[in-house]
């Protein structure tokens, strides 16, 4: 056992799906409260990939798989169908790559990771820009598009954004087939909301949540630096996350969070 065999099956795959399962049944993060959003997924990722690294055998070192998956097999739970309708599961989505066929990927992925058909929210963040580029409806619109077609296929109930000024939000809800239900504002970029985008809110019943999460959840160099320090000698440097998802299961009677979570996905640039 170690990670010699973990390494092994990185250096042939193509891609690594990793699965941290509900956070609530770790112990050791119950105790820890990570200051910042960033650091309890840095703390997520590195904590599943070495505990997974650890439980793969020497016996596979020939074995070749695509998609490697990294789970920590205790952690995972999933919805009892009984229950589904008292619990409402919502999801924020980071798109890393510029690539809005990975929100399909993402999307599906939570369904089958929680055992259920479809989720009741998702709502975008905005994927990173180039430098000197300032977000836009068009560079939103394939992204949106996709997050459209899964309500139309009933694979999510409601979608939502994240950091929309009131001009970039009307452009979408006007342009949208599907509308916007909620725009996420930063509690950093401003401590209160700002008028205009209040009353364009309430005018078209778009509920108005706030957050603290980084521009960029996750980066390129932070996920090499992770998989760096958790697997000996990986050629970290040849991975490159492509998205992450962050769910939360709640009860919808109590308000109380029964299960949280992260799921990501990265693909191997093999020089």
């Amino acid at each position: 056992m170690g990670t010699e065999g973990a390494r092994a099956l990185l250096e042939r795959a193509g891609r690594l799906t990793l699965q941290t399962g509900n956070l609530l049944n770790w112990g050791c993060l119950r105790k820890k409260c990570p200051a910042t959003p960033g650091e309890e997924v840095r703390d997520c990722i590195q904590k599943t990939l070495t505990e997974w690294s650890s439980k793969v055998g020497q016996d596979i070192n020939q074995e070749i798989l695509e998609v490697v998956e990294c789970t920590v097999a205790q952690a995972i739970e999933k919805i009892n169908p009984e229950e589904r309708d008292e619990l409402k599961v919502s999801a924020k989505l980071f798109v890393v790559g510029s690539n809005s066929s990975s929100i399909r990927d993402a999307v599906d992925l939570a369904c089958s990771a929680l055992g259920v058909a479809q989720l009741d929210s998702v709502i975008i963040a905005p994927p990173p820009l180039e430098d000197g580029s300032s977000l836009s409806l068009e560079y939103l619109q394939p992204y949106w598009q996709e997050l459209e077609n899964l309500v139309q296929n009933k694979k999510i109930v409601a979608i939502g954004t994240s950091d929309l000024d009131k001009t970039l939000l009307e452009q979408l809800y006007l342009w949208a087939q599907v509308k916007p239900s909620s725009n996420q504002v930063n509690l950093a970029s401003c401590c209160v909301m700002p008028p205009d985008l209040t009353a364009f809110a309430k005018e078209f019943d778009i509920q108005l949540l706030t957050h603290n999460d980084p521009k960029e959840l996750l980066c390129e160099a932070s996920f090499q630096e992770v998989l760096q320090e958790s697997i000996q000698n990986v050629k970290a440097n040849e991975w490159i996350p492509l998205w992450l998802l962050r769910y939360s299961v709640i009860v919808k009677s109590r308000g109380i969070i029964k299960s949280k979570g992260y799921i990501m996905q990265a693909k191997r640039n093999a020089s």
